[in-house]
């Protein structure tokens, strides 16, 4: 994904946060906000709930190629933050994959 279509410093996580438009499954969170880009910018947040180092990374890798793979499907101006449950830990990838994908249908953001 380039560093323009990344979320990265902490006012603009706030500002999504603030937003409070939110919803949840059992792996993953999703917070949205509309952005005055015409394109999405997306964050990923996996706490130390989640594991150490070690697995954070594995989750935050397979969090970033599901959004990848999917990005053309999403409609484009909006920051996206996802964050991950401790249950994604153990999950594989199809597993996260669908719960992302899930996540974004719910708040409507899959192309029809």
């Amino acid at each position: 994904m380039k560093a323009i279509n990344r979320l990265r410093k902490n006012e603009d996580f706030r500002k999504v946060y603030q937003k409070r438009n939110s919803m949840a499954n059992r792996l993953l969170i999703i917070y949205i906000s509309k952005n005055e880009y015409e394109f999405n910018r997306v964050g990923f947040t996996v706490s130390k709930k989640v594991g150490k180092s070690v697995v954070r990374s594995r989750v935050k890798r397979l969090l970033n190629e599901s959004y990848r793979l999917n990005d053309d499907k999403v409609l484009q101006g909006y920051d996206i933050i996802f964050v991950a449950r401790d249950t994604s830990a153990e999950s594989t990838y199809k597993e996260v994959e669908s719960a992302m994908i899930h996540l974004l249908k719910k708040m409507k953001l899959i192309k029809r």
